[in-house]
């Protein structure tokens, strides 16, 4: 574990909850947007195969100027994100002006989606991601290929690297910015915490959910008595019966990559958290057990996600992952 001695906000900007909310504003959501465009990138949408018939949808993004790049970057966002979040749009921008090609992918259900695939997403689908990746890998094969995620995306991302050895997936690095790494630990924190917390992710959960029950009106014919449960029993009554795990224990041990479950990882590995994270309990992370090619970086301030540095709401969180992938990587050499 190592400070991440280099973030010092402002004394004004050491509030979790501030950071938090500014972290995925929509004014920074509009910087994001005006520093991708200035970057000069041609972005294209793509519909990768995740296996199964399973259709994910995602943004590649490049610089025509640059003609080796230095890797090719996969990123994944959070619960209830979006390949257009603020984060996800920065780190494009701060990953292309380092030389990087962007591949930004929509987790099922997510961003405008809802349409590609029958069944619901549930953070325990982490095998087409997989698939999905290597897709990616596929379209663009450039090497390194390195991967970086927000939230239940840092999640993925690390999840992930545990995979892509046997999957056959080269992956240079992976970085994770506040990763969940217990969901039920992370459920209990929004549940005892700040009720806006709790009251974002059941609004935008509900409002997903009521989408693909128009989309599919034959296969979810849960009513709205059913979507008006708080996140807990509404959780619970979708794992009883759209999931083969029965029971929300099991479920949400399907996705913890709390305590040892990170100890095999392969593929060099880079962490960033707050202490003050008001949805992620530092203390998962104090009981974290890692190898020694994984590294974690913990900073007393920056919320969930949030790392705003200024009131420019300069990220602390985009650099730092450029930073990170950029350590491992070669740019490729003519004909490769």
């Amino acid at each position: 574990m190592a400070d991440a001695s280099d973030y010092r906000p402002p004394r004004w900007l050491r509030n979790a909850h501030l950071q938090s909310a500014l972290g995925s504003s929509n004014a920074r959501r509009r910087i994001g947007q005006a520093r991708l465009a200035a970057s000069g990138a041609v972005t294209t949408e793509h519909l990768v195969d995740g296996g199964d018939g399973v259709r994910l949808q995602g943004l590649h993004s490049a610089r025509p100027d640059v003609t080796a790049p230095r890797g090719l970057a996969l990123l994944l966002h959070g619960w209830e994100g979006s390949v257009e979040s603020s984060y996800m749009r920065l780190t494009a921008a701060e990953l292309l002006a380092d030389g990087f090609e962007v591949f930004r992918l929509n987790f099922r259900d997510h961003g405008d989606t809802h349409h590609l695939n029958e069944e619901i997403f549930h953070s325990c689908r982490i095998d087409e991601v997989v698939l999905a990746a290597k897709d990616v890998a596929r379209r663009f094969p450039l090497r390194p290929m390195v991967v970086a995620g927000y939230s239940l995306g840092g999640n993925f991302a690390l999840r992930l690297a545990l995979r892509a050895p046997a999957a056959g997936l080269q992956l240079a690095h992976v970085a994770a910015v506040c990763p969940v790494l217990d969901p039920a630990r992370t459920m209990d924190a929004m549940e005892a915490g700040l009720p806006f917390y709790l009251w974002h992710f059941e609004r935008k959960w509900r409002s997903s959910l009521a989408r693909k029950r128009a989309l599919f009106p034959q296969r979810h014919d849960f009513d709205d008595r059913v979507l008006g449960q708080r996140m807990r029993p509404l959780t619970q009554w979708l794992v009883e019966r759209q999931t083969h795990f029965g029971t929300i224990e099991r479920y949400f041990d399907g996705y913890t990559i709390a305590g040892d479950r990170l100890a095999g990882l392969q593929v060099p590995a880079s962490i960033l958290t707050a202490v003050d994270d008001p949805v992620i309990p530092f203390a998962d992370f104090e009981r974290l057990q890692l190898p020694a090619s994984a590294r974690l970086e913990v900073s007393p301030w920056g919320g969930h996600c949030g790392f705003i540095e200024n009131a420019r709401l300069d990220g602390y969180a985009e650099r730092w992952i450029a930073r990170q992938l950029g350590k491992t990587t070669i740019a490729p050499q003519p004909g490769m």
